[in-house]
């Protein structure tokens, strides 16, 4: 281990992710959510009825592992199995969105995708449904899938995440790991197998600790920090491994390595929303902040860090590298966000049973007027996310003097209000193409404005959103005040 004073941050690790290359080879899944609210129970049985608001697709297993490295600026390449069905084209054309190299997943005409649908009521999870195909991987597609990661660049780090749906076959595991040691990179499962052995070579295992209890044979209790070691070393001999990082839920993180030392890293204490796809966090964050050049322990705490901002979230999500700063240094995650970010956001919040509420406006000189807006605002609704028009945007609508106030300054300012959950800037002269990233289910204007000439109108009202107009503050507005300021006059 090198000295400590030579070792770079965690913070400089984060920015050095950016680039690497970073192999994925395991059980790809499509993770739909169905949502709505539950007003009835139905007349034909004693199961609730819900009234179906949103449907959303979203990357599960490997994939998700791979949009995880793709959001923190590396460069995901995914190998996998898909089938020539729905579900594989809805997979494929997300890691496409996702900036995903598909070069090694194979369509397979007698494979049916895994798909998993969740049905949520107001948040909750009502019922799960699950569409597979475990057979295992042909040797001779593993041949060929391994060839297909090989024609491009060399790995930095390799991850095998195994779901047992049959792409990790004992050919794969094996040639997977011989190609990665053959040109020197770690590599690290994310493991289902009862039988640890199977992944021989490799140089991190991240169980939780019900599958460590399972390939133990026996039931180990989170606390009992000398049992957790004491049967994790003989597996880590067995399989041949550098060290084994034990997941422990709300117990945090233990570091097993090979010469018997430990570590233990608590968890960052967050409510928890769902732990689907923590595990995917886990792996990804470790494996690219080691591509990044951080030692093991220096991963394993960002991970932590990066896992708690998962479990926050409903459903599989993606955590971003600024919440992840933002954790470490003790700041809040920040609500200024671009439109790719929200609309990922966005996503999570209507699975989440939340109605979305959008404003937009230029927002120059903050003054009372815009307050009273937006607290009407958020009065209809659970989240408020408002797009402000970029200082160039301003400049075209208002004239060359406006805005008074830059764009980074006002959304920082209007941020800050507690009525505000997320802020964002658009270049274009209308916030259509925002409207469109949110899906909201509210459009708030002022009462100023006619109905018909509320910009998205016809768009939130065809996905099922309605316009609300609010009342205005009287005689409050920039202009108004700018005006005032000009003739020397006092404002009030």
């Amino acid at each position: 281990m090198s000295d400590a004073r030579e070792r770079p941050s965690l913070l400089e690790i984060l920015d050095q992710c950016r680039g690497r290359e970073v192999w994925i080879v395991g059980d790809l899944m499509l993770d739909e959510y169905v949502q709505g609210p539950v007003e009835r129970i139905s007349p034909e049985a004693p199961v609730p009825v819900v009234q179906v608001r949103d449907v959303e697709y979203r990357l599960g297993g490997a994939a998700n592992v791979a949009r995880q490295i793709a959001v923190l600026g590396a460069r995901p390449v995914l190998c996998g199995l898909v089938g020539r069905d729905d579900a594989g084209r809805l997979l494929l054309a997300a890691c496409g969105r996702a900036g995903i190299d598909t070069r090694a997943v194979l369509v397979q005409e007698d494979r049916r995708t895994t798909r998993k649908l969740r049905v949520l009521g107001h948040g909750q999870q009502l019922l799960r449904l699950d569409w597979e195909d475990p057979q295992p991987c042909p040797r001779e597609l593993a041949v060929e899938l391994v060839r297909q990661l090989q024609s491009g660049a060399r790995p930095d780090v390799v991850i095998l995440s195994d779901y047992l749906k049959g792409m990790l076959s004992d050919a794969m595991i094996a040639s997977v790991v011989a190609t990665a040691r053959g040109v020197g990179c770690p590599v690290l499962v994310d493991p289902k197998r009862r039988d640890l052995t199977a992944y021989r070579g490799a140089t991190l295992l991240t169980p939780n600790l019900g599958e460590l209890s399972a390939a133990a044979g026996r039931k180990i209790e989170p606390d009992d920090t000398p049992a957790i070691v004491a049967a994790a070393l003989p597996l880590i001999e067995a399989a041949q491994l550098e060290a084994m990082l034990v997941t422990l839920s709300d117990r945090g993180m233990l570091l097993v390595s090979a010469d018997g030392t430990s570590r233990h890293v608590p968890a960052v204490r967050r409510a928890v929303a769902d732990v689907t796809g923590a595990g995917d966090t886990v792996v990804a964050v470790l494996a690219v902040t080691l591509a990044g050049g951080a030692e093991l322990e220096q991963a394993m705490e960002i991970a932590n860090v990066a896992a708690g901002l998962a479990v926050g979230e409903v459903g599989a999500v993606a955590v971003e590298a600024e919440h992840i700063r933002s954790a470490l240094t003790g700041r809040p995650a920040g609500k200024i966000l671009g439109r790719d970010e929200l609309a990922t956001r966005a996503a999570g919040w209507r699975v989440a049973g939340k109605r979305i509420v959008f404003t937009n406006g230029c927002f120059d000189l903050l003054h009372a007027g815009h307050l009273s807006l937006l607290h009407e605002a958020a009065r209809q609704g659970d989240v408020l996310v408002l797009a402000i028009n970029s200082d160039e945007s301003v400049r075209r609508l208002k004239g060359p003097e406006r805005p008074i106030v830059p764009a980074v300054e006002r959304a920082a300012m209007l941020a800050a209000l507690a009525c505000v959950d997320a802020v964002t800037i658009y270049d274009e002269d209308t916030p259509l193409e925002t409207l469109k990233a949110v899906r909201p289910h509210v459009l708030v204007k002022g009462q100023d404005y006619r109905l018909e000439n509320v910009v998205g109108r016809e768009y939130v009202e065809s996905e099922g959103g309605r316009v609300a107009l609010v009342p205005l503050m009287a005689e409050r507005s920039t202009s108004a005040l700018v005006e005032r300021i000009r003739a020397g006059r006092r404002p009030g």
